[in-house]
């Protein structure tokens, strides 16, 4: 019952409770050291800081660059294609026939066919890029490439 839910055990663990004495290990100071900065509530030491010695993230060097132009495809091999049993290959297939047939994710990203694999089905496949073996084997099989129009290279 909802009214009877507990933590499992283990799953909360009780606060640290200092100043309570010397006997607690956590007396006077409450475990801070003595005087300076951390000592006082409120103090942080902010994420990286080594104490005033030049930090690790900014001692190593910057390396590589993020590319701007890049477009990422969807892929899929014409051999996927060919084993999939849930593609009705006498249709059209496009990105959402893959994406129903649960070949591809579901990012909305152009999609490429690849050729690693072989294939017998005669299929007609509409995509947004495929490279020349794909389309050499999709061709070879009796069936055909439409490509989407579209800006992207």
């Amino acid at each position: 019952m909802l009214q009877n839910l507990e933590n499992a055990p283990g799953a909360r663990k009780n606060r640290k409770r200092v100043g309570r004495g010397p006997g607690s290990t956590d007396g006077k100071t409450c475990g801070r050291g003595h005087n300076g900065y951390l000592s006082r509530s409120g103090s942080t030491k902010r994420i990286g800081f080594e104490g005033g010695q030049m930090p690790l993230h900014i001692r190593l060097p910057k390396r590589g660059f993020t590319n701007i132009f890049r477009v990422e495809f969807l892929t899929v091999n014409v051999a996927e294609i060919e084993a999939c049993e849930k593609l009705d290959k006498s249709q059209l297939i496009d990105v959402n026939a893959l994406r129903a047939a649960g070949l591809v994710g579901r990012k909305e990203l152009p999609l490429k066919v690849l050729g690693n694999g072989d294939i017998k089905s005669k299929i007609s496949v509409k995509v947004d890029k495929i490279s020349a073996s794909a389309k050499e084997k999709i061709e070879k099989a009796g069936g055909s490439v439409e490509l989407i129009p579209s800006g992207r290279a």
